[in-house]
């Protein structure tokens, strides 16, 4: 049997039996087994499973290693490494074993000292690699998934341009001194002698490129997340997608009723319920909230979303935090939402941690939680100052939490969906400046609102005539 246990053929999962009867056997409680863990040093029983396979390079057998893993705050994926012993060819990748993310993501970084080089990199195969100085690009699909570094990804280029050199120098010499000048171009490429822009384009949203300042804004990476077209689905062999039908005719009966619909845990890929109702939080607008709870290993989940339209005018939220009090205030952050402490020189880019309704210490907590657990930063990699960096931050945190520090905190939403609670409402608040500004051609592209057209059309729909 593998290292995975029993596993259910209709849903993957272990039987319920043996699970339980391995659990008994060892004095642990029965309990759901995860086939996907995060990722510990500690953790005894998380071995891979080993098969036997075949080697492309020498035809014998060898054996490939499988580990099944999640790591925090990326998703799902699915390790394997084949080590043949006859000739000792290798080969590992990884592959991403959770779902494709609602939009894609595209990272964009000015390399500009050979540290850069050092970042950390997660590219599925359907991600495209360029550098447009050399008018250079790694096509999707046409290499494994990988997690490695910048140099590393560079490496895995070099290597396979220069795979088939012998080859090609013998049936044209031409094309291959053209190939190796490239190779030379790539291979100073990694000195750094002069800056370069590095693109990361992911139609999956399942990639990742490093920043090493956190929880610092990174000023040399940006990152834009943008809905795919129709050929980029296809690519990804998914549905584009559709209007959906209206759940309720009436706007009043959605206020009034809960809506659920099946999902799958996020955690355990179990079978569990999404609650979704629609809130008025007062003196602002139309929220809807989704709750999603699990029976199987009781993880816990809850977003928000706007109920309402784009607004006109971006709206930045100013509060200056002087007591505790100030922590209790509702607090709507859409995952249009920037978050900034200017006093800490801390910024939370679009899309962080959701859609949240809650409270300022709520989502103080949550910032915490995110830098403290980012495995980009632990284990044998982790630089000793970088380390200590974060943990300062936390406790700066902290002492915000506990009211030993006054600092600024700003939300900037270019949507103008975000919230925070005025508590001498319908009078001004002293302690809050809420601005309205004009948003920027940039932030209308990252909404999507450039390509958007809404005049010219009948009340059904269809373009005037």
């Amino acid at each position: 049997m593998s290292a995975f246990g029993a596993l259910d053929p209709a849903r993957g999962e272990p039987r319920a039996g043996e699970a339980n009867a391995s659990a008994s056997a060892s004095g642990v409680p029965p309990g759901p087994v995860r086939l996907f863990r995060p990722i510990s040093a500690d953790d005894e029983e998380q071995l891979p499973a080993e098969i036997e396979s075949l080697c492309m390079a020498c035809f014998r057998n060898g054996v490939t290693r499988l580990l099944l893993t999640k790591i925090p705050f990326f998703k799902e994926i699915i390790v394997s490494s084949f080590t043949c012993n006859s000739c000792s060819w290798s080969n590992s990748e990884i592959q991403s074993a959770g779902r494709i993310e609602d939009q894609g993501v595209c990272y964009t970084l000015a390399v500009r000292h050979k540290q850069d080089m050092n970042r950390e990199v997660v590219k599925t195969d359907c991600a495209t690699a360029r550098v447009p100085e050399l008018d250079f690009e790694i096509p999707a699909f046409s290499q494994k998934g990988v997690l490695t570094t910048l140099e590393g990804l560079i490496d895995r280029a070099i290597a396979g341009l220069e795979q088939d050199q012998p080859g090609r120098q013998e049936s044209d010499a031409n094309v291959a001194k053209k190939i190796d000048e490239f190779i030379s171009k790539l291979k100073h490429l990694k000195e750094v002698e002069s800056p370069f822009t590095f693109i990361l384009d992911d139609p999956s949203g399942n990639s990742f490129v490093e920043n090493p300042r956190a929880p610092l804004k990174d000023e040399g990476l940006v990152v834009t997340h943008y809905r795919r077209t129709a050929q980029q689905a296809a690519m990804l062999g998914i549905e584009p997608e559709e209007p959906c039908e209206t759940l309720v005719d009436s706007a009043e009966d959605l206020r009034n009723e809960v809506l659920q619909f099946n999902t799958n845990c996020p955690e355990c890929n179990a079978p569990a319920s999404t609650n979704m109702k629609l809130v008025q939080i007062p003196h602002f607008k139309e929220v809807i909230i989704m709750a999603t709870n699990c029976d199987a290993c009781g993880h816990r989940t809850n977003e928000v979303k706007s109920g309402g339209a784009i607004e006109p005018l971006g709206t930045r939220i100013t509060l200056q935090v002087t007591d505790s009090s100030d922590l209790t205030r509702d607090l709507l952050k859409s995952e249009t939402c920037r978050v900034e402490i200017p006093e800490l020189e801390f910024e939370l880019g679009m899309g962080a941690l959701g859609g949240k309704f809650t409270t300022l210490e709520g989502l103080l907590k949550d910032i915490r939680d995110l830098v403290e657990k980012n495995p980009f930063n632990l284990g044998d990699s982790s630089l000793p100052d970088r380390a200590e960096k974060l943990s300062a931050f936390g406790r700066k945190l902290q002492q915000i939490m506990d009211g030993k520090l006054q600092v600024h905190v700003t939300l900037d939403d270019p949507a103008g969906n975000s919230y925070l609670q005025n508590l001498y409402a319908p009078e001004e608040d002293p302690a809050m400046k809420v601005e309205r500004y004009e948003r920027l051609f940039e932030q209308n592209e990252e909404l999507g609102l450039n390509d958007m057209k809404t005049e010219g059309y009948e009340a059904d729909g269809s373009p005037l005539r």
